[in-house]
């Protein structure tokens, strides 16, 4: 039987990819063909003259599954493969300007001026607010779609975002701000007039109080309840080894699974996607935890216990490149939150933002987990604000922690079982040693 022409061509429709991902195109989208997700990328960045950072050699792997982990190769690739930016509304709203205008080829340098920030210079009628199609993300920058530290705002844009910050805060927090609220930094608009303002004394906002205490007492700080106790001289073999790394792991899930159902919003989320929040989460959780309210024991006892075990001639020719990958960012990782000495509110803000990444796949209503986002995030803000007055940058790295752990919990999969008692030994034999010399 022969086929209508009809569905010919929309077999065709359905098989093209995304030029920029290689996910399945939807269309053409500001000049060529692409898919939903790096459309609304690309008309974000540009709507909200957002400005990135490539923490490698502005080279990274565009992919479906990788397109999220950095945002400056993405809208690199965008300008590169002629998504053209003039066919964007200008008041941002759905729909193109002018759906004959096609791709566009720009020179190096312009694209530069664009990635840069320089292009956007000198534009002030920008509304921080306006992120035309929402991408789910943390307010104004962070750990947005991307798992990906966020953009940097653009100096053209501070005074906007300044602005914006109190309405926002007021939508999510849910409390009326006082004027001197209006004029706190927002995420990465530090920048040098940031130093010349001495921080003022100010209170905590009553509501984020409240929301702070409420995940507080949601977690168990009790020390972790396996034993970790071994004999001097006692040889710890990598089969024993592995045992008690996978009893840790069951006492810390279980420890994720009661915080959960002890969060105030839980009554608010169905089933499905709070199951869905764990399955995709859990390991960023323990390993959270693990680097914040558990490390005296995870650093001091259990290395303890990996000094004893030696790893034999095979096992260290078999290390994995993912391994010394894993073992160079938990190493950098433990460094950077042993340098913040991370509080319990802030641990549990840090938590809460985390888990709730309104980006995994299969949540059946992802904009109530945008809001209850953007609720912690500013709360969150709010108190290390309150609390740090003389670290203006304190906030933002702790922010820039959340990605990393994301990235390194989803290269761990990939670690083979084998070799987690020598990968734990090594970092933690590591941060042990580097600890001991501060």
């Amino acid at each position: 039987m022969k086929r209508d022409s009809t569905c010919g061509e929309d077999d065709r429709v359905e098989q093209r990819t995304c030029l920029i991902c290689g996910d399945r195109a939807t269309g053409l989208h500001y000049g060529i063909i692409s898919c939903e997700g790096c459309k609304g990328f690309f008309k974000r960045s540009i709507c909200n003259k957002r400005v990135y950072r490539c923490s490698r050699d502005k080279n990274c792997v565009m992919s479906r599954k990788q397109r999220n982990r950095c945002q400056y190769c993405r809208l690199l690739k965008c300008l590169q493969m002629g998504m053209n930016r003039k066919a964007i509304r200008e008041d941002g709203m759905p729909g193109g300007r002018n759906k004959s205008i096609g791709p566009v080829q720009i020179s190096e340098e312009e694209i530069e001026r664009i990635m840069s920030g320089q292009e956007f210079e000198g534009e002030a009628n920008m509304s921080w607010s306006n992120n035309g199609d929402s991408d789910h993300s943390s307010p104004g920058n962070g750990v947005s779609e991307s798992n990906q530290p966020s953009p940097v705002s653009t100096p053209s844009s501070r005074s906007v975002e300044l602005n914006g910050f109190a309405a926002l805060r007021d939508q999510y927090i849910g409390t009326p701000v006082s004027m001197h609220y209006q004029y706190l930094p927002h995420l990465f608009s530090y920048s040098a007039h940031s130093a010349l303002m001495p921080p003022q004394a100010r209170s905590l906002d009553p509501q984020s109080h409240s929301l702070i205490n409420q995940l507080v007492s949601a977690e168990d700080l009790q020390p972790l309840g396996t034993p970790m106790l071994i004999e001097d001289g006692y040889k710890v073999t990598q089969a024993e080894l592995f045992a008690l790394l996978c009893r840790l792991a069951d006492e810390l899930l279980f420890r994720q699974i009661a915080w959960i159902k002890k969060l105030p919003f839980f009554c608010e989320l169905s089933i499905k996607d709070y199951t869905c929040l764990l399955s995709s989460t859990w390991q960023e959780l323990i390993l959270l935890s693990s680097l914040t309210v558990y490390s005296k024991q995870i650093f001091g006892d259990l290395a303890d216990v990996t000094s004893k075990y030696s790893p034999s001639d095979d096992e260290l020719h078999r290390f994995s490149e993912e391994g010394m990958e894993v073992m160079e960012r938990l190493i950098y990782l433990f460094r950077k939150f042993n340098q913040l000495k991370v509080s319990n509110e802030e641990y549990a803000c840090m938590k809460a933002i985390n888990f709730l990444n309104q980006d995994i796949r299969g949540l059946t209503n992802a904009s109530q987990l945008e809001q209850l986002n953007k609720r912690y995030w500013y709360v969150c803000q709010d108190f290390t604000e309150y609390k740090y007055p003389h670290q203006p940058n304190r906030f933002p790295d702790l922010m820039m922690c959340l990605p990393e752990i994301r990235y390194i919990a989803g290269k761990m999969v990939n670690v083979p079982l084998e070799q987690l008692p020598l990968l734990f030994k090594a970092v933690l034999h590591s941060c042990k040693t580097s600890a001991s010399k501060e």
